[in-house]
């Protein structure tokens, strides 16, 4: 059994296991592909999918670490954390009492969280102008 299989499947004795876990790594390889060729985006919702304890923990540990970690704080705290697998994101929502909220996979360039809007750089503009004047 290869590692990230073998990673995915084992529970600890009496854990309840699903099976999902495979399934949405094989989801994320098909929307890395359609990424790639046709720049279209997806976002998995990993709080609509039936998982037992243990299984989200190893999700991620399939899906590993990368080089970029961002944590802001926009409406409560967020953390985006790239995978070992570029173009796939881990995407965690907190609550002020740092209770999660919302988790996704973001199978992105960059996850729309970090990349600035239009009126936010239109702001920062005026700013800048106002600041030099």
């Amino acid at each position: 059994m290869d590692e990230i299989a073998h990673t995915a499947t084992c529970a600890s004795p009496g854990e309840v296991v699903t099976g999902n876990v495979m399934p949405i790594l094989h989801q994320v390889r098909h929307a890395l592909h359609d990424l790639l060729e046709t720049g279209k985006s997806e976002v998995i919702d990993l709080r609509s999918i039936p998982m037992g304890p243990g299984e989200e923990g190893r999700l991620a540990e399939a899906l590993g670490k990368g080089e970029v970690e961002v944590r802001m704080s926009a409406l409560g705290p967020s953390e985006i954390i790239e995978t070992r697998y570029p173009g796939v994101w881990l995407v965690t929502h907190f609550n002020n009492d740092n209770e999660i909220i919302g988790k996704f996979i973001e199978i992105c360039a960059i996850p729309g969280l970090v990349m600035a809007q239009d009126e936010d750089i239109r702001a920062g503009l005026v700013q800048l102008n106002e600041q030099l004047t």
